[in-house]
């Protein structure tokens, strides 16, 4: 067997599925946005099996991005767990069957406390679409094993459906990186969107003036180890900057680089940005404009300078 190209097989089949369901998808989702928006408890999604372990990861998703989520395995419920739902909730059932005994036995007693059902299946006429407010169709005409019989290309619609309702609900809500960053405080993710430039920068700016010599400048950027240096006029302003580009296109250009000053080879200008502004603010502006590092303001003032690695390199 050639695994590489069982591989890419496998990948072209379920990728063929999920196009096929994406033409199914209509009203129901807006519905379910909607209906999941305005719900003044929370989200409990229960499933069984892996179907189960994918509504996990649902759940997951939902609650790190706004949506207060929790996941009940199905089996679970019936030995206790209902108590944790309340007549406030929405109770999202997964079943790809959707004639799950463990998940049609929930029905009932949901119905009892009161709170709304969504399905979640691949078979929009089983019982279970029967006995809910709302059906989203995860249905897939054949599973990736060979047999169509393990759980494959089933489990990763249900997953993309899941990955899908929770960034519709995440823009519903105009989720923020600030936002995102309260549910993730821990590690390198959540210090890049919680702290702000200042709290990152150095105050150890590379400088050198319009008339400092070629040889100074690259000095001041070895030194300063951040390969740039700002340029100021003679009234102590930032006027430009040189970066270790600026360097080496100056020593192609020029025949003879001694008696050069930054202000022959420097580049007029620079990107920059406030000093109380989002690091994921400075990422993304660094991003745009393919640079690493960036001059930090204050009114009119340089204060600082902000480098990439100040931003993803985390002790």
């Amino acid at each position: 067997m050639d695994a590489v190209k069982r591989t890419k097989e496998v990948f072209q089949q379920e990728i063929c599925e999920l196009q096929k369901l994406s033409d199914k998808i209509g009203e129901e989702i807006n519905e379910a946005v909607e209906m999941i928006y305005a719900c003044k408890g929370k989200l409990v999604i229960m499933g069984i099996g892996k179907t189960g372990i994918i509504g996990h990861k649902i759940a997951s998703s939902l609650a790190s991005t706004g949506t207060p989520t929790i996941f009940i395995n199905a089996a679970e419920a019936m030995h206790g767990d209902l108590g944790m739902i309340s007549k406030e909730d929405i109770a999202l059932l997964i079943s790809n069957s959707g004639s799950s005994s463990e998940i049609l036995n929930v029905v009932a007693p949901l119905r009892k406390i009161g709170c709304r059902l969504i399905a979640m299946t691949g078979n929009i006429n089983s019982a279970l679409a029967k006995e809910v407010e709302l059906v989203i169709n995860v249905g897939v005409e054949k599973e990736a094993c060979p047999l169509d019989l393990s759980p494959t290309t089933s489990t990763t619609a249900t997953l993309v459906m899941g990955d899908a309702l929770s960034i519709c609900l995440m823009e519903r809500r105009n989720f923020k990186a600030e936002n995102y960053a309260l549910y993730h405080p821990g590690g390198a993710l959540g210090r890049q969107l919680l702290s702000r430039v200042k709290d990152e920068m150095t105050t150890d700016i590379p400088k050198v003036y319009e008339n400092t010599l070629f040889k100074d400048v690259i000095f001041e950027v070895s030194n300063k180890r951040l390969g740039m240096t700002l340029v100021y006029n003679s009234e102590n302003k930032a006027v430009g900057i040189i970066t270790d580009g600026d360097i080496r296109r100056a020593i192609q250009k020029f025949d003879d680089i001694k008696q050069l000053k930054a202000s022959d080879f420097m580049t007029l200008g620079f990107k920059r940005i406030a000093k109380d502004e989002m690091l994921s603010e400075a990422l993304e502006t660094m991003d745009e404009n393919n640079i690493t590092t960036l001059a930090v303001m204050e009114n009119e003032t340089v204060v600082g300078v902000l480098s990439i690695h100040h931003i993803i390199d985390f002790r």
